[in-house]
């Protein structure tokens, strides 16, 4: 048996120390006026609950998903996700389809004012993440990236190891900086490499 290099041994402890100082720095972040979440002041405006938004929000970034995945996506239960698509879809803000092949399966998409936030919120979000970004110079950006493009790389690989199903393409997509993905889940443009940053 072979016994553990100290490093291997304090490694444990380390890793601790290292989670909570990254959680007392999410924190530290997510309690700044300019990193808030831009969900909230839709909410405000609209007379929408978070949920409500965030839904609207996921429809818009990976287009037309189940009942079940997104009730998932905003952690709420089945019975509770009928009644808030209820009142999305009262108010044109979404849409439920059958799925053809599969009479159970209700497919939810996001409908003409639905589409509508979506890009507005997409924009504030691209906008405080322009400005959040601009507080760092270039070579911070290109590592700040660069670290969060290999943790979702290996997040997709431990995904996938446990047997859960890879992300939407969309969402790949966007996280490669290959392209922004509209409301049907298609690239509409292409964002800038970080060598062209």
């Amino acid at each position: 048996m072979r016994s553990k290099s100290p490093g291997q041994a304090h490694a444990p402890a380390a890793l601790g120390v290292q989670a909570r100082r990254l959680r007392a720095l999410l924190v530290d972040l997510s309690r700044r006026r300019p990193v808030r979440d831009p969900v909230a002041a839709a909410c405000e405006d609209l007379g929408l609950t978070p949920v409500q938004i965030h839904i609207v929000a996921w429809l818009g970034q990976d287009g037309p998903l189940t009942m079940g995945a997104l009730a998932r996506r905003v952690a709420v239960t089945e019975k509770t996700i009928t009644g808030v698509v209820d009142r999305l879809e009262r108010d044109d803000l979404v849409q439920r389809t059958r799925d053809p092949g599969d009479r159970r399966v209700v497919h939810v998409r996001l409908a003409g004012r639905g589409a509508e936030l979506f890009r507005r919120i997409d924009a504030e979000i691209e906008a405080k993440l322009t400005a959040l970004l601009a507080l760092l110079d270039g070579g911070d950006r290109q590592h700040l990236l660069g670290m969060l493009e290999k943790l979702a790389a290996r997040l997709a690989g431990h995904a996938a190891e446990e047997g859960h199903p890879p992300a939407p393409a969309g969402t790949r997509r966007r996280a490669a900086g290959q392209g922004k993905p509209s409301v049907g889940g298609t690239s509409t443009r292409r964002l800038a490499r970080p060598e062209e940053a």
